[in-house]
């Protein structure tokens, strides 16, 4: 009997020990969560409502992660789940992850609150790993007053963390006429705005678009999109690694634009004249009189024609009237002979009335484009007695000015010259670039820089002054330096 009883209880505690081994062997399944299954994973997301196709997102980005619910659970995430509209987030955790041949099985339910009227939905997850490709359908059961089954499928593939997380447009072209002030891409706001030309009727425009490496973006580059009646146009950029980022597009604003050409010309023997003269003048007259040539006509291939302007050295010994460096130029306003022969500089007054030039608000940018080639032999003629060679190079200026009309003290309307174009503290704003040598027409697009605050009730006088030598004021500069103008325009609020 005691040795019957010795067996039994032998078996007894055998077949206890070999399940409470059982179960511990059970509990210490530990499925490699981090290693194998957690991750970011990118893919296309198909959308289904009641059995109707609503559509596929590319590049749509979920995440896998431990739980911290349970060894062998996941907790997956879908930010900014979109059907029709975007819904909210789909963050389910936990999900049960189980083997299965070459690889793992997982799925999990729970209510989530999503946003209006869609609210509280219960959301199921199911879903398979195979090496780095996933598979997962999602669904979600919208209560009254929708009532619908919405049925989403994602497949994919897994990130290796190599992939750059980067989802930026970094350059956006309008290259149309219409547009006089190029789209600005503001990246903390998402925005990009631009300003096109008041008179434009059409705002159908084809942005050229580059974005970061590896990343993709939705409309393309390169189409056409519609900006007319203050439409915006939304870009998705979606980064390697399934990192979105979202702009807007649209017409920040309208601008006048005022243009300047140089198309009526009448011809000289050495010095050419603009046609009409009441808003365009010169250095032209005085070195006439002296053969040499500072401004003429020049043709373009398009059978346009520009200002051409020339720096012209005095080939005789120079004295008090006559200066050894004269440089060609070009300016809105007049050319007063009659101090030429006690002060020259004075002979050129720069600017008129804003309303006489069209200037019909604050003056934004400048525009144009130009050619240079500088001359061999430069010299400082500031003193004629004492004309010194200086081993520089000759350069152009190309200048815009905005002044307050003040009256003097002789009751007439003060008027910048050459002494103090540069430096009056009447100027309210310029726009200024120095040229150098260029052999084809090149374009520039300059912003007014504003000395003072624009007052829209004030009085204003302005001026464009393009000089073949910058310092052609000071009467230095090289003979035969040539400066060519053209297409100005003038963009204002």
């Amino acid at each position: 009997m005691k040795k019957k009883l010795f067996y039994y209880l032998f078996t007894v505690l055998c077949t206890a020990t070999l399940f409470t081994s059982c179960s511990d062997d059970d509990d210490e399944v530990k499925y490699p969560i981090d290693t194998d299954l957690a991750g970011g994973y990118v893919g296309n997301l198909s959308v289904n409502v009641d059995g109707n196709q609503m559509g596929t997102t590319e590049n749509q980005k979920i995440t896998i992660s431990q739980s911290n619910k349970g060894t062998n659970q996941i907790a997956l995430s879908l930010k900014n789940f979109t059907f029709l509209v975007n819904v909210g987030d789909i963050e389910v955790d936990p999900c049960t992850v189980k083997a299965m041949d070459g690889g793992y099985a997982f799925e999990g339910q729970q209510n989530l609150d999503l946003v209006q009227p869609l609210g509280n939905c219960p959301v199921s997850i199911s879903g398979t790993v195979k090496g780095n490709n996933i598979n997962i359908e999602i669904g979600v059961k919208v209560g009254a007053p929708l009532n619908q089954n919405v049925k989403a499928t994602f497949v994919g593939r897994k990130l290796t963390g190599s992939e750059s997380s980067e989802a930026k447009i970094t350059s956006f072209i309008i290259d149309d006429e219409a547009v006089v002030e190029q789209p600005v891409i503001n990246e903390e706001a998402g925005t990009i705005v631009f300003a096109v030309n008041e008179e434009v009727e059409s705002l159908k425009f084809t942005p050229i678009i580059e974005i970061s490496e590896g990343a993709t973006i939705t409309p393309a580059s390169g189409v056409a999109q519609d900006f007319s009646n203050n439409k915006k146009v939304t870009y998705t950029v979606t980064a390697e690694d399934g990192t979105v980022k979202v702009y807007t597009a649209f017409v920040e604003g309208t601008r006048k634009v005022l243009k300047y050409s140089f198309e009526e010309w009448k011809e000289g023997s050495n010095n050419d004249e603009l046609l009409p003269t009441d808003l365009w003048a010169g250095s032209a007259a005085g070195a006439g009189i002296l053969g040499g040539t500072l401004l003429k006509k020049e043709a373009k291939e398009d059978g346009t024609y520009a200002a051409k302007l020339i720096t012209f050295e005095y080939p005789n010994k120079p004295n008090a009237l006559i200066p050894k460096i004269t440089a060609g130029s070009i300016f809105i306003g007049k050319f007063d002979m009659s101090s030429a022969f006690t002060d020259r500089l004075s002979c050129t007054k720069f600017g008129l009335d804003a309303e006489t030039v069209g200037l019909g608000g604050k003056p934004l940018r400048f525009k144009g484009v130009y050619k240079y080639e500088s001359g061999s032999n430069y010299l400082d003629a500031s003193n004629y007695e004492d004309v010194k060679p200086v081993d520089i190079k000759d350069k152009g200026q190309i200048q815009a000015v905005l002044y307050k009309v003040q009256t003097g003290e002789d009751g007439k309307e003060i008027v910048l010259t050459g002494h103090d174009v540069n430096t009056s503290e009447l100027r309210v704003a310029v726009a200024n670039i120095i040229v150098e040598d260029i052999k084809e027409y090149t374009p520039f697009n300059i912003e007014f820089e504003y000395l003072q605050e624009y007052d829209r009730n004030a009085k204003y006088k302005f001026a464009i002054v393009c000089s073949s030598s910058k310092d052609g004021d000071l009467f230095k500069g090289a003979g035969g330096s040539t400066l060519i103008v053209d297409e100005f325009e003038v963009i204002c609020e």
